[in-house]
């Protein structure tokens, strides 16, 4: 196998500069060995205005079939010759990936001790991979290569030059080129599509491969149009590995679009964490009341019983407290578990037993990965949306983009809000002065200053709104939790609509 990277330069900026980035002296030429045999790298030109490095790959193909067992491609029981007589040691593939990460460990990185300053500059660079197998041909070439900002040229490899008529071989002659690209970013885009193209590894596909994966398609894989073919030929096919890995791409999408860390939006929140202690006053002789996460959760269910919803989202469903409820009600026959973190939804699938529960009971519930600050088009159509103990947890100016992705966007006929009363504080004895209840709430509001935002979202986006204590109310400081039901619709129009 060979790979060739050429840069070009200036006396200011010397081609030679490769040498540091590859961490690989240009007047040597040296030897590293690997699993499957020997990786050479050496330089044909380098100066001041070209510098080329080329890594040659022999491959044992006798110790690649003793060290497989016989596993990977050509190595089934029943085709002992093709273990022996393949293409493995001359086709670009797994193997050449794994021996790029290998001798270029650093450059790959990004570090480079003896000229900081160097892995972050964009250079002119022109990658060569004579043999390359394309599964899919080149136009999959293309659709991989250039979103990433390389101009790509696929010159397909005749089957057999002394017969034409054969047509071409499922082999290319692959050119990248580009200015706008790091040296880094370029081996990470090489050690993922290699094996990608060729569609096979040459080793098993543990469960570590989904962090590798993601670790090399830092930066790009995210946004990449075919991020699914990606994952999904990277792992092998395996089906349980390509969705964690799909979960957790889409996990940090949704952090890099809100300008936040992975860590700090997948946070799953105990559903009864706004509740520092008991939240009814209980007197002596009194039976011990249900607790405020259970009051909500029952107040949910007659608002929802008494709109006439049948298919709910349940928005921030966290661990899936109201969804487990909502399934117990048959009137409820679809119901929609949104959260925008990984963490709560396997504990909610946990909870719900969902890899256990019956098919005509699966086909009511689904649990999705998403953001409340977008607009998601997989939330439109439903009778009615629960807000439960959510807002509390955004920022103060996100309010807007939830406000518009469910009230202008999403649009459901019922859009039930709760969310705790800060009034009612004082009565939690064990809650000091001046604090929220839970320590991820960024904000608590009065009772005014919750109807205020309410009714002004009503009006903005076509609704009718009223307000539902949740809990004892205190005739001082009102209940713990306020609850506000949105109509869709004015009060004409409905009236309209019942006669």
């Amino acid at each position: 196998m060979f790979l060739t990277i050429t840069t070009t330069g200036t006396p200011e900026r010397p081609a030679t500069d490769l040498g540091f980035l590859l961490h690989k002296h240009p007047g040597k030429s040296q030897a590293f060995s690997t699993s499957y045999g020997t990786a050479h790298v050496l330089y044909p030109e380098a100066d001041d205005r070209r510098c080329t490095a080329a890594l040659l790959l022999e491959v044992d193909a006798v110790a690649l079939v003793r060290r497989g067992k016989g596993k990977g491609r050509g190595g089934a029981p029943d085709a002992a010759l093709a273990q022996y007589v393949n293409d493995r040691p001359y086709a670009a593939s797994s193997l050449l990936a794994v021996a790029l990460s290998g001798v270029f460990s650093s450059a790959m990185r990004g570090v480079c001790t003896a000229r900081p300053e160097l892995p972050a500059q964009a250079r002119p660079l022109r990658i060569e991979v004579p043999a390359l197998p394309a599964r899919g041909g080149a136009a999959l070439v293309h659709r991989l290569f250039e979103p990433l900002g390389w101009t790509t040229t696929v010159e397909p490899v005749a089957l057999d030059a002394e017969f034409p008529e054969w047509g071409d071989s499922r082999y290319v002659r692959l050119v990248l080129e580009s200015d706008r690209l790091t040296v880094a970013e370029a081996l990470r885009h090489l050690y993922v599509l290699l094996p990608v193209l060729d569609d096979a590894k040459h080793y098993w596909v543990a469960p570590d491969e989904v962090d590798k994966l993601l670790r090399a398609g830092e930066g790009w894989l995210p946004e990449h149009p075919e991020q699914k073919l990606i994952t999904s030929r990277y792992l092998s096919r395996r089906w349980s590995l390509t969705r964690e890995a799909m979960e957790r791409l889409e996990l940090v999408r949704l952090a890099e679009t809100d300008d936040s860390e992975v860590e700090a939006i997948d946070n799953a929140v105990e559903d009864d964490g706004d509740a520092p202690a008991e939240a009814v006053i209980q007197t002596e002789g009194e039976a011990r009341p249900a607790p405020l996460a259970v009051q909500r959760r029952d107040a949910i269910l007659a608002a929802l019983r008494a709109a006439g919803a049948a298919r709910v989202l349940d928005l921030g469903c966290g661990q899936g407290q109201l969804v487990q409820a909502l399934l117990k009600d048959v009137r409820f026959t679809e119901i929609v578990g949104v959260d925008v973190s990984m963490r709560a939804l396997t504990i909610a699938s946990r909870r719900l037993k969902l890899d256990r529960m019956g098919e005509r009971q699966a086909a009511r519930v689904r649990l999705v990965q998403g953001s409340l600050a977008y607009t998601d088009t997989r939330l439109k159509g439903y009778d009615a949306a629960v807000l439960s103990e959510v807002i509390e947890h955004l920022d103060l100016p996100r309010l807007p983009a939830l406000e518009y992705a469910v009230f202008g966007s999403a649009r459901p006929r019922t859009v039930l809000v709760t969310t705790p009363n800060v009034e009612y504080n004082v009565r939690w004895e064990s809650l000091p002065a001046g604090h929220f209840r839970h320590g991820d709430h960024r904000f608590e509001w009065t009772r005014e200053e919750f109807r205020s935002w309410a009714a002004a979202v009503a009006e903005r986006h076509g609704y009718t709104v009223e307000f539902v204590p949740v809990g004892p109310d205190d005739p001082e400081v009102g209940p713990p939790t306020q609850m506000a039901v949105f109509t869709l619709g004015t009060p004409q129009e409905k009236e309209a609509k019942a006669a």
